[in-house]
Parts: structure tokens; C-alpha cells; sequence
């Protein structure tokens, strides 16, 4: 005996399947990830036509919790869910609770287009089927990057990880353009497009996925996930509505129970951290923190998160209230042709993710997180230098460089957070960087809204009076008008109506000429350029200073290391599983950042069955 440890044949996790094996996993989480995404922005476009379809004004007042949370729903509640279905993955098994997520979104797929309800029963309706629809994302989100994980080695995993973000990012801007195209049609098609494709989904990864990662058998921490869900749940809701009007203020950030939401679900969350601290078997990992790359890693993720889920609100605003119209498109066509000229940031991550997951498997991710994050912040300083009324082919070379920026910077990115993962916390470490980016899309609607709301509140007033006086409106009465809260301009451009004819509803048939030219393709354009350009050059700063320091995060992260031996508490059994032989790719390689690097325990018999800095061969 040369002093190995002898291992039981049972207590190596199970070899691994093979070559195929992993192309099919990448393939089918892909396709799970596209379906999610699509799903999630083709209500943006779509929401008018809903709307339309259950008889209610997403303008009035009064319907105003509907379209937040029709907007908003599927978002909050798959950020809150992700950690505890990532955590139960880890328990139960990721391929498991992956194939519940199929299943469960495809299930309320066709809920959701069975609605024969109208009014606010309808909204209601579809209301509960996307959050039990965000619920089934949830699942799919939280597992499909620890099933990629655990299917391919540390040497391709930026690969693998790339063509996942591929389908994330795509999917996002293609769900524009299909909503665009389905909803005039008939606005349910926008939920049954993905049903054919989950149900296919669905039979594919239960015939074909099977676990090949470690699994901890553990006891459900109840009182970190009630904490968790009610603190995150709390903060979210209070950034929803706190982009809403209150008494005569433009924004509620003075409501007190939006004051109160926020405050008591930060007390929650420093609670739910305590209590994380103190339970043997926390939901969120927060050893996984003391690892750099990791923490370093996501917390450049959540901020260009922020920044690239705003840029999305305001890019269709930008084309749909002012853009579009200018150059001859009516109000209700502008969604439409809004996710049609968005395709060239879709086009440059398409172009750049793969390539630079490909890349950074031979050449570290470091240079492509910070220079991804760094051109995207030059694209968002470029994007703020253009007129309102802008030349096209300068705004589509802008949007690729973004796209490309992102491409850059995402898919290494995700392969540096998850290789430094000790492999049976891959659920919990998917679930917990799923969190901060989908956390991040909510956060960035109620910043770049707040931020917009700001520029406009002080120069949309005064512009809209003038200009609605000059065109023979009554004093009184454009006074009323231009002192409304401009996130009711905002969200009648978003949502393809005419917002002049919105906001003035009968007061034009009291026009000499009928409100002809109020209501024109120019007027409203022209009227709102200068306030809109203002509030958007405030956004855009943000979303520089977000990728700024998403690259300075990005530099901290390291490579890496192969020089010093350091067996955390929770890589040891991988580990020794390595060394025992018994492992297939990707299950037992505990990669860890700079200065953390791991060897086999025996060099003989690590040079035997690992590859490259202790990874195992495929």
C-alpha cells in the first residue's frame, strides 16, 4: 500500500455516461433556458393585445397592480425560488427537480391560454399562471447550470456555459419579436408557442437526463427559506410599487408602506443571514462566499445585470414613444418593429458568447469579463451621446457592441463562478448566482424607471403644457394633463398606444380640428425628445458606473491556482472520489480561485485519471 485511502465502491459518485452524454444535457437545458426566456419578455410586447383580449385598460389607475404584476410576477418569484430549488437539487437530485420545472411551466403554458375570463377575474387569472409559471422557471433556472456543470469538465464548461447564455440572452429579445408577431393574431398564442416545445422538452430530459453529480442527503432548512422568501419578497414588491405614483408625487418611494416593505425586508434578510450562520445545513451556502471567485464573480454579474436589464425598458421606450413614430409607424405597430430593430444586440452576443466561452476555456476568463464589462460601459457612453432622432445604422452598430460586450463578458463569467464550486454545492451555487440576476432584472426596472421618472419630472411638465397650449388646449386643462406622473407617458409608449390620445380622451373631441395633430405620428415625439433624452442620459450613467464596476469586480476574481493544496470541509469528498478513480467528467474536479488550487492527494494516482490541473479527462 503506498498510503491512499481505500474507498468504498459505493461512496464514489456514479461514473460518468460518456462522451454524448453531455452534448445531450447542454442541448436539452438550452432549449429549457430558451423556452423560460422567450416566455418571460413576450408579455412586454404582448400586453396591450392581452389586455384588449380580457376587456380592461392597463392605463386606468385602477388597473395599474395588474400590469405590474403581469409585468413583473414571473420575475420576482423566480428570484425568490432558485436558492431553495437549487438547494433541493443538491438533495434530491438536479435532473429531477429540472424535469418538475419542464413539466410544471409547460402545465401552466396551456393554463394560460384557456383563460375565458374577462375583466379583473381575468387578470387575476393570469396573474396566479405566471407566478406558478415563474415557479416552474425557477426550477429549470436553478438546476440546468449545475446539470451543465457536473456533464462537463472545467476545461469546456465555458463552452457549454456560453451556448446556455446564448439561449438566455436570445431569448429574451426573440420573445419581443414573436409577441410582436403572435399577439395581433390572437393574444394566446403568446403562451401556446412554447407549449409543443415543453412538451417535447419534458419527455426528452425524463427519457435521456439522468444525475451524474454528487448528492448530499440534508435536512430542508425551513426557517432560513421562510425568512428568505418573505424578506426577498418584501424588498421586490416595495421596488414594484415604488415605481407607481403616490398622492402628488411622481413616484412612491414616500409611501409608507412601500417604505415599510423595503425596510422590513432588509430587517428579514439580516435575519435570514443570522440564522444562515447558526443551522448545519444553511440554504444559502455562505461558505461558498469565502471563495473569491465566486463571490467576486457574482457580484459582477448582478451589476451588469442591472445594467442590461434596464437598457432593455429603455430601448423600447426610446423606439416605440419616439423613434418608430418619427419614421412613419403608428403607435400600435411599434412593438412589433421594436424587438425587430433590438435584433443587432441580440446578433453581437450571438457573435461573441460562444467564441469567448471557447476562448476562456484555453486562455482564463479574466480578460474577457473585464473587457466584456468595459466595452459594454463604452457602448452605454456612445449610446448617450446619440440624438433622440437618431441615423439607424450608427444606433445598430451601438446595440451590437453592447450585445458583443455582454457576449463577452457572460458565458466566462458563469464558468468562473461555477468552477470555483465545490461539485455537490453546484445546485445551491447555480441557485444562489440565478438569484442575484434574477433579483438584478427586477431591481434594474425600479432604478432605470426611478431614474428616468427623475429627468422627466422636471422638464416633461412644463414642455407639455406649452406645447399642448400652443395647439389650442385650454389652459386648465394642460395644466391638468402635464402635471400627471410621467410613468403614465412612459407606459403608454411601452405598451404601443398613442399617449396624447390616452392622456386627453374626450378633451379632443372639444378641439377645433379634433386633436388631429396632437394626435399625430410627430407631435408627441418631437414634445417629449428633449425631457426623454435627459432622464435617459441619468439612466445610462447609472449603467455605466454598473459595468465599471462590474469590471473592477471582475478583476478580483483570479485564476485559477495549481500551487497550494487547500481541502475545504465541503470539496473533501469530491476530492477523494477524484483520487479513488471512480469519478466520470466533470464530478470531481474541486476547482477553486487563486491561491486555493487543489491537487490530487496522491500524484501517481492523480496523474492517472486527471488531466490538466487535477480535472478529469474526458
Amino acid at each position: 500500500m503506498t498510503g491512499r485511502i481505500p474507498i468504498a465502491a459505493e461512496s464514489s459518485p456514479p461514473a460518468g455516461p460518456g462522451e454524448p452524454y453531455k452534448w445531450i444535457a447542454l442541448s436539452n437545458t438550452t432549449l429549457g433556458v430558451l423556452m423560460v426566456m422567450i416566455n418571460q419578455s413576450i408579455v412586454l410586447i404582448a400586453l396591450p393585445d392581452i389586455f384588449r383580449g380580457i376587456h380592461l385598460d392597463p392605463l386606468d389607475s385602477a388597473n395599474t397592480s395588474y400590469l405590474l404584476w403581469m409585468l413583473m410576477g414571473f420575475m420576482v418569484v423566480t428570484a425568490v425560488l432558485v436558492v431553495t430549488f437549487g438547494r433541493l437539487g443538491d438533495m434530491f437530485g438536479r435532473v429531477r427537480m429540472y424535469n418538475l420545472g419542464f413539466a410544471a411551466f409547460t402545465l401552466c403554458s396551456i393554463m394560460l391560454s384557456v383563460t375565458w375570463m374577462d375583466g379583473s377575474a381575468g387578470a387575476l387569472w393570469l396573474i396566479g399562471w405566471r407566478i406558478a409559471q415563474g415557479v416552474g422557471g425557477a426550477l429549470l433556472f436553478a438546476n440546468s447550470t449545475a446539470i451543465l456543470t457536473d456533464a462537463f469538465p472545467a476545461n469546456q464548461r465555458g463552452t457549454a456555459l456560453g451556448i446556455n447564455s446564448i439561449a438566455a440572452i436570445a431569448g429574451s429579445f426573440l420573445g419581443l419579436i414573436l409577441g410582436g408577431v403572435l399577439a395581433p393574431v390572437n393574444w394566446k398564442m403568446i403562451f401556446l408557442v412554447s407549449v409543443p416545445f415543453g412538451v417535447f422538452g419534458t419527455i426528452w430530459a425524463y427519457v435521456k437526463l439522468h444525475d451524474t453529480g454528487v448528492r448530499a442527503k440534508a435536512r430542508m432548512d425551513w426557517w432560513g427559506n421562510v425568512t428568505f422568501a418573505v424578506g426577498l419578497i418584501s424588498v421586490l414588491v416595495g421596488i414594484t410599487y415604488g415605481i407607481q405614483p403616490y398622492g402628488g408625487s411622481t413616484m412612491g418611494w414616500l409611501n409608507p408602506w412601500v417604505q415599510a416593505a423595503l425596510t422590513g425586508g432588509v430587517v428579514v434578510l439580516a435575519v435570514f443571514v443570522w440564522i444562515e450562520t447558526r443551522v448545519a445545513e444553511p440554504l444559502f451556502r455562505l461558505s461558498l462566499f469565502h471563495l473569491r471567485a465566486f463571490t467576486a464573480g457574482n457580484i459582477a454579474s448582478l451589476l451588469t445585470a442591472l445594467g442590461r436589464g434596464g437598457l432593455q425598458f429603455m430601448l423600447i421606450i426610446w423606439l416605440q414613444g419616439i423613434w418608430l413614430p418619427l419614421h412613419g409607424y403608428s403607435f400600435e405597430r411599434t412593438p412589433l418593429w421594436a424587438g425587430i430593430y433590438m435584433i443587432p444586440l441580440t446578433v453581437g452576443f450571438l457573435l461573441s458568447a460562444p467564441l469567448s466561452g471557447w476562448l476562456s476555456d484555453r486562455l482564463g476568463s479574466r480578460p474577457f469579463t473585464v473587457g466584456g464589462a468595459l466595452l459594454t460601459a463604452v457602448s452605454f457612453l456612445a449610446l448617450m451621446t446619440l440624438p433622440t432622432d437618431f441615423n439607424y445604422w450608427i444606433f445598430a452598430l451601438l446595440l451590437m457592441v453592447n450585445g458583443v460586450g455582454s457576449g463577452l463578458f457572460a458565458s466566462p463569467n458563469r464558468a468562473e463562478i461555477m468552477n470555483a464550486v465545490p461539485a455537490e454545492s453546484r445546485g445551491a451555487g447555480s441557485g444562489m448566482t440565478a438569484t442575484f440576476q434574477n433579483s438584478a432584472m427586477v431591481l434594474s426596472i425600479g432604478i432605470f424607471f426611478s431614474l428616468m421618472i427623475a429627468g422627466l419630472s422636471h422638464t416633461l411638465p412644463g414642455a407639455m403644457h406649452d406645447g399642448l397650449v400652443a395647439q389650442g388646449v385650454p389652459n386648465a386643462e394642460a395644466t391638468q394633463v402635464s402635471q400627471l406622473p410621467p410613468i403614465a407617458v412612459l407606459f403608454a409608449a411601452f405598451l404601443g398606444y398613442n399617449p396624447l390620445q390616452q392622456l386627453l380622451g374626450d378633451h379632443l373631441t372639444r378641439l377645433p380640428d379634433g386633436g388631429k395633430h396632437l394626435t399625430s405620428k410627430e407631435f408627441f415625439p418631437h414634445l417629449i425628445s428633449g425631457p426623454f433624452h435627459q432622464g435617459l442620459v441619468i439612466a445610462f450613467w447609472f449603467a455605466v458606473a454598473a459595468c465599471l464596476v462590474a469590471a473592477l469586480s471582475s478583476l478580483l476574481t483570479g485564476r485559477v491556482g495549481r500551487k497550494h493544496r487547500v481541502l475545504s470541509p465541503e470539496s473533501l469528498g469530491s476530492e477523494l472520489a477524484g483520487v479513488s478513480g471512480g469519478a466520470g467528467p466533470g464530478l470531481s474536479e474541486p476547482v477553486v480561485p487563486d491561491g486555493e488550487g487543489v491537487h490530487p492527494a496522491d500524484p501517481g494516482r492523480g496523474a492517472a485519471s486527471a488531466g490538466r490541473g487535477g480535472t478529469p479527462r474526458t
